[in-house]
């Protein structure tokens, strides 16, 4: 994992670029944690390989890839710059907050050029899609400021999941089942909590209450294993095969919290598992439109 983030640093402009800056600011390596579910939303709202490649889906996997990426982040950035000059996150595989108008600029024109899907997507599509905006601007900025608040931090963190409901509702004119929007939220949930255990102790040095800082890291262990077990058990609704695939996050979480693995190298492990788990979920949807 170290191997692929040298990597990815290595093919972006210089971070003293504000090009550069940019991209790192949008965090790359999680890009995919809001694309990725436009793939699978996509998949399984498809009736036909060609809906997959449709101007609307591509459209969509393109904002979420980068500018939903830029907007999210950026937002948390800009309010988040007094708490992240204690984050040793920031040191080495993220950047920190320059200050000055470039970031607020880029937010502005990244939430803009949402506006367009608003004339050409079905209503239920734009009520998830603005429900997204709502979370991703909110969790950090004010007045809502939910990373802020025990609880309402991880379940306001269901935003990325949202992608999915958005283009599955956008190629199928409904809404994906309960069941399946349910497991994704909680599975969200677990994974919002499970990445601010590295942020325990400067989230504490700042001030700042959070889900981790209020149960400590052995309970939070123990809060995104139930969470993930939940996702899995209300996937088995929708078929017991997500079940299984995703019943591999509580049973992680537990080796990890029995094991001596140090979570601040643990947690870089999780773009490739959830890349991985989205892969086997998006080929499942694939064979099952191609050969029934």
């Amino acid at each position: 994992m170290m191997e692929l983030a040298t990597g990815i640093r290595d093919v972006l402009p210089p971070e003293e670029s504000r090009l550069g800056y940019l991209l790192r600011m949008s965090r790359p390596r999680f890009w995919f944690y809001l694309a990725g579910p436009v793939v699978v939303g996509a998949t399984y709202a498809a009736s036909v390989p060609a809906d997959l490649i449709s101007p609307v889906a591509l459209a969509l996997f393109a904002y979420f890839l980068l500018p939903a990426n830029v907007l999210l982040y950026g937002v948390n950035d800009v309010f988040d710059a007094d708490i992240d000059a204690f984050n040793e996150k920031k040191e080495g595989r993220e950047v920190r907050y320059r200050g000055g108008r470039l970031v607020v600029a880029s937010v502005v024109v990244c939430g803009l050029l949402a506006l367009p899907f608003a004339f050409v997507l079905p209503e239920a599509a734009l009520l998830a899609f603005l429900a997204w905006g709502v979370l991703s601007v909110e969790y950090s900025a004010p007045p809502l400021r939910f990373k802020t608040t025990p609880f309402l931090d991880s379940l306001s963190n269901g935003l990325y999941v949202l992608p999915a409901v958005v283009t599955f509702a956008a190629l199928a004119g409904e809404y994906p089942p309960v069941a399946a929007v349910v497991g994704g939220w909680l599975w969200a949930m677990g994974m919002h909590t499970f990445s601010a255990i590295p942020d325990i102790d400067p989230d504490r040095a700042a001030g700042v209450r959070t889900t981790a800082t209020l149960l400590g890291e052995r309970r939070t262990y123990v809060y995104c294993g139930l969470c993930w077990a939940a996702a899995a058990a209300a996937f088995w609704v929708v078929h017991p095969f997500f079940a299984v695939v995703l019943g591999v996050y509580p049973v992680i979480v537990f080796g990890i919290a029995a094991s001596s693995v140090d979570v601040n190298e643990a947690y870089w492990w999780y773009p490739a598992i959830n890349t991985v788990v989205g892969a086997v979920i998006t080929m499942a949807g694939l064979w099952v439109m191609l050969y029934g």
